[in-house]
C-alpha cells in the first residue's frame, strides 16, 4: 500500500484524515514487513480511528483496506502460533475462544448483553439477536458465515433499559471475527 493510494471525497463531503490513514498504512507496511510478532497485532488494525475531514479519503475504501490487513495479520499470527505450537493447540485455541462466545449465545433473546446505562444510545435487541442467531448456525451447524458479514451487520439505535449497550455488543462481536477469522 501506498501514500495517496485512496481516493478523496468532494471538499464538501467527510471522509478519513488522508495524513492520519497515509501514516498508519507506511506504520502498518514497515511491521508486517519486518517479520513475526513485531509489534502491530490484527487486534490493533481493528481498533484504529481515524479522524473525519472534509475532502479525506472515502471510507469504504479504506475500512476495505483495513479488513485486508487485518486478515494479513490474523494470518501470520496462526501461522506464527501454529509453527511454534501446532495446529491441534491452534485449533484447540480457536475451541475455547468459541465455548466463551457460545455461553453468550446460549442466553435467551433480550438477555443477551445488559443495557446502556441511563437513557444512552444502544442497539435494537431484535436485530443483535438476529446476528447471534446465525452465530449459533455456525457454531451447531457449520452454517457459512464469514468475519466479513459479521463486520458489515448493521443495527437500528434504541434508547434506554430495553436496548443492548454498543459497547458490550462491539465487543462481543470483535471477538467472533477473531474466532471467524482463525478458521477462514
Amino acid at each position: 500500500m501506498s501514500d495517496g493510494m485512496f481516493r478523496t471525497v468532494s471538499g464538501l463531503k467527510q471522509g478519513y484524515d488522508p495524513d492520519e490513514v497515509d501514516d498508519f498504512f507506511t506504520h502498518a507496511r514497515q511491521v508486517y514487513e519486518s517479520g513475526p510478532s513485531s509489534g502491530l497485532s490484527s487486534k490493533d488494525v481493528r481498533g484504529v480511528a481515524f479522524d473525519m475531514v472534509r475532502g479525506g479519503y472515502v471510507t469504504a475504501a479504506v475500512d476495505a483496506a483495513l479488513d485486508r490487513l487485518e486478515q494479513a495479520f490474523v494470518a501470520r499470527q496462526r501461522a506464527e502460533f501454529v509453527q511454534r505450537n501446532g495446529q491441534d493447540a491452534w485449533m484447540a485455541k480457536l475451541s475455547e475462544q468459541a465455548r466463551t462466545l457460545y455461553g453468550r449465545l446460549s442466553r435467551p433473546d433480550g438477555d443477551r448483553f445488559a443495557p446502556p446505562e441511563g437513557r444512552q444510545q444502544g442497539y435494537e435487541p431484535a436485530d443483535v439477536d438476529a446476528l447471534c442467531h446465525r452465530l449459533v448456525a455456525y457454531f451447531d451447524k457449520g452454517t457459512p458465515l464469514s468475519a466479513a458479514e459479521v463486520r458489515a451487520a448493521t443495527f437500528r439505535s434504541r434508547r434506554g433499559r430495553n436496548a443492548y449497550a454498543e459497547p458490550s455488543v462491539d465487543a462481543f462481536l470483535a471477538r467472533a471475527v477473531e474466532v471467524l477469522l482463525g478458521v477462514e
